[in-house]
């Protein structure tokens, strides 16, 4: 496939600077798997759907998640010594969509989760989880990556991933 540089209008006038819009059309064709990270607060739990969950090392075991210091999980989440990361499987785009709209109930009866290690909410059903110690949240732009020593988890939930891509939820073909 031939190199195709990036187009002139799509910088800004000094040339060195990405146009927004080009760079969230360009991470719209990056297929991700789906998480929902939570976190147990003084005013309860929160959690958020994230695609930006990725293995940052084995020895020890870290991860790290993006989150927007916008969010209302944001407070919670800056704050919190452990959090929680579900991997989703193929049968939960509802809880994906649940866990990415503003002001939902999130918690609500519809959700399925119980408190786990460290009083971390633990969501039922996922394919796999994970609780991490928070070990730092690094400054990204209007983000924080947030980086975790995983201290607990379970591989064996049921299904294959759930995926997004092009602003959809997708699953693998069988």
């Amino acid at each position: 496939m031939p190199h195709v540089p990036a187009s002139r209008d799509s910088l800004d006038p000094a040339g060195d600077r990405l146009d927004p819009a080009v760079f969230r059309s360009v991470f719209r064709r990056h297929a991700a798997g789906v998480a929902v990270v939570t976190a147990a607060g003084p005013a309860g739990p929160v959690g958020f759907t994230a695609t930006s969950l990725t293995s940052v090392a084995a020895e020890p075991p870290m991860l790290s998640f993006g989150i927007s210091v916008g969010s209302s999980c944001w407070p919670t989440v800056a704050e919190a010594s452990f959090v929680g990361v579900h991997v989703l499987g193929e049968h939960q785009e509802e809880l994906a969509a649940l866990f990415a709209r503003s002001g939902a109930d999130r918690f609500g009866p519809a959700t399925g989760w119980s408190r786990g290690p460290h009083g971390v909410p633990v969501l039922d059903g996922v394919a796999a989880w994970l609780v991490g110690r928070v070990v730092g949240r690094v400054p990204a732009g209007d983000h924080r990556i947030v980086v975790a020593e995983a201290v607990a988890g379970d591989p064996h939930g049921p299904g294959g991933p759930l995926l997004y891509h092009s602003g959809g939820f997708h699953r693998l073909p069988r």
